[in-house]
């Protein structure tokens, strides 16, 4: 018989106490009947003896402490999965909000997900064609890799995310197998309108699974909304035998939501006022990604966070950085000169990128034009700042050529329309049109063969 508990002992913020409670589990979901017979939902977060911490979804507003009634439900919160959520929109807690119905399932998922056995994980391969020439060249997205965007506030990281769900493409007979799942969190309501106005536009909605999390929502929802769509994204590769692409922003969002809820609970405060578990939270979504052994099917993901101040070094982005492999950075003064997108290629890296291009995968002479046009576009920095301290005119030839090289980098490489696609092999025409503007000896990072065979055609 399940027992419903009459009293609370206090109600603060997100968060109500109750004691004396008997045989609860961390974790598991409460149902909290309020006077009128509404009905909230909360998740345990905190057991001391039989005194209880609930973290209540939809908020602790209008709830008295002698006028609810709270029932254990002894599992964790579980959602329905079935194929027929591609195409879909739900909220945050996994309820549809585009009105074509609910979801009937004879599985409930776990949203806190399965762990991943490390032996039983297969090494990324293969690429994910973005279309975006600064991706796709320079730092290209692997299969099962996690590979986050650092951005700021009012960069166009939202016009990214859109440009790559809509043009992200795998190569093979897999093609059919490919769709993303987005999650949203803290996002605007236009921003919101956007997203679904860009899928629907472009034809792609129906390989799309969409997760929203608005501003206005209680942000405890903000916590659960990446743990639904990594489900759901389980679920489509390991079950379904899919190639998945998770797209999630903004992380930042979502840890400050964290931090939130930490203050409330009256935890030790870390750097910046983070709880001091942000790293292994952080991990617990970002290593959902991956293959696995005996699975068909692959999870990539590009998390998309806003750096506060452009700072890189603060705590989310830093975290950031040490769990995933690698970084695509956006830069604010790219965009102030009307480069969209306004991609660092400096300062970012795919680390598995090695791995997953290539002769078997886009094209032999990937990896040798990719570390020349790298090697190249630092030279131009440093000719740069020797510019302004001399002036163009007093530069070598040499330099005046590399100087050159970086503005048409810029301009034809770097700079890419919304709707302009571009496939692997336009990409790297164009870096091979790029290396034409530099003398031959200086291309030392291609081998000979290959210089012959693409720069004097």
């Amino acid at each position: 018989m399940k027992v419903r508990y009459l009293k609370l002992e206090k109600a603060e913020g997100p968060l109500i106490i109750m004691d004396e409670v008997k045989d609860a589990v961390y974790g598991e979901i409460v149902d909290i009947e309020m006077s009128g017979k509404e009905h909230r939902m909360g998740k345990v977060v905190q057991i001391d003896r039989g005194k209880v911490i609930i973290q209540v979804f939809q908020g602790t507003s209008g709830i008295s402490l002698n006028g609810v009634s709270v029932s254990f439900s002894g599992k964790p919160m579980e959602i329905p999965m079935s194929s027929e959520i591609l195409g879909r929109a739900f909220s945050s807690t996994a309820k549809p909000i585009d009105g074509a119905g609910e979801i009937y399932s004879n599985k409930n998922y776990n949203i806190n997900g399965r762990p991943m056995n490390p032996v039983a994980r297969l090494y990324p391969r293969n690429y994910i064609q973005t279309g975006i020439s600064s991706i796709d060249g320079l730092m290209t997205l692997i299969r099962g890799q996690k590979l986050p965007i650092f951005s700021g506030d009012g960069l166009p990281h939202n016009q990214l995310a859109a440009q790559i769900i809509r043009q992200a493409r795998i190569s093979g007979e897999e093609v059919g197998s490919f769709v993303v799942v987005f999650a949203a969190m803290g996002i605007r309501h236009d921003e919101a309108n956007f997203f679904r106005k860009v899928f629907e536009e472009a034809g792609v909605m129906s390989r799309v699974v969409m997760f929203l999390n608005l501003a206005d929502d209680p942000v405890m929802e903000r916590i659960i909304t990446p743990r639904c769509a990594l489900t759901a994204a389980e679920y489509l590769a390991f079950e379904c035998d899919m190639h998945v692409l998770v797209i999630m922003t903004d992380i930042t969002s979502y840890c400050e939501a964290l931090r939130e809820i930490s203050s409330a609970r009256e935890e030790v405060p870390s750097r910046k006022g983070y709880p001091g578990y942000l790293y292994s939270d952080l991990s617990s979504l970002y290593e959902r990604a991956g293959m696995l052994k005996g699975s068909k099917g692959s999870i990539t993901q590009i998390a998309i966070l806003t750096m506060p101040n452009d700072d890189i070094t603060h705590p989310v982005p830093d975290l950031t950085g040490y769990i995933t492999e690698g970084q695509i950075v956006l830069n604010r003064s790219l965009y102030q000169m009307g480069i969209y997108p306004p991609i660092n290629i400096l300062p970012s890296l795919s680390r598995l990128m090695k791995d997953g291009i290539g002769e078997e995968y886009t094209r032999e002479d990937h990896p040798d034009v990719a570390n020349q046009i790298f090697s190249s576009y630092s030279r131009v920095q440093e000719v740069r700042a020797l510019a302004q301290i001399v002036g163009e005119e007093e530069l070598s030839e040499i330099d005046r050529k590399y100087m050159e090289f970086g503005r048409q980098f810029e301009e034809q490489f770097a700079k890419q329309d919304f709707e302009e696609h571009r496939d692997i092999n336009q990409t790297l025409e164009l870096m091979w049109e790029l290396l034409r503007i530099l003398p031959e000896q200086k291309l030392t990072r291609i081998d000979p063969s290959l210089v012959k065979k693409y720069l004097r055609k």
